[in-house]
């Protein structure tokens, strides 16, 4: 397969990205570089994300009660444990995952995918979710006028104080 990039090209502004050539599809572009650019991560889910979080809510809770900061003085202090809570578990599980990353190769290699239906797999939902995406775009676009003016360039005036 030739490469969708050319080399020392850059993307939109100036960028310093690869860009792709006329005509390639950014599917095909992600799945060539699935080698050096996709990581499997791990994810604690369910009642792991619970159970963590719940530790923090006690633990906030506790440390806070010792420095006089109760439901009792601090009607409205709940929110404040629950949000830290939820920080503080997603810290943990943000950096034990970054720890223990695995790479698509070796990801087919312990599944033993000598013919690369993994990379088929992702492909297709890659696929699948680009065109959902930008579907959506396409059906939000409209109502987007209001928010756009906010990035319209400023009108100048002329000597005259007309605006040009």
């Amino acid at each position: 397969m030739a490469s969708a990039m050319t080399k020392g090209s850059s993307g939109p502004a100036g960028s310093s990205w690869p860009k792709a050539t006329a005509g390639d599809d950014v599917t095909a572009d992600l799945a060539r570089l699935m080698a050096r650019d996709l990581v499997f991560v791990m994810r604690f889910l369910g009642e792991s994300q619970y159970r963590l979080q719940q530790h923090f809510h006690d633990f906030i809770a506790e440390e806070l009660a010792r420095q006089g900061f109760t439901k009792e003085t601090h009607p409205l202090i709940g929110g404040f444990v629950e949000t830290h809570a939820l920080v503080m578990r997603d810290f943990v599980f943000s950096g034990v995952a970054l720890t223990h990353q695995v790479r698509i190769d070796e990801m087919e290699r312990l599944l033993g995918d000598t013919t690369s239906v993994l990379r088929v797999d992702i492909w297709d939902q890659l696929r699948g979710h680009i065109d959902m995406a930008e579907r959506q775009f396409k059906t939000q676009a409209p109502g987007l006028e209001r928010q756009l003016e906010a990035y319209r360039a400023p009108s100048r005036t002329n000597d005259e104080g007309e605006r040009s």
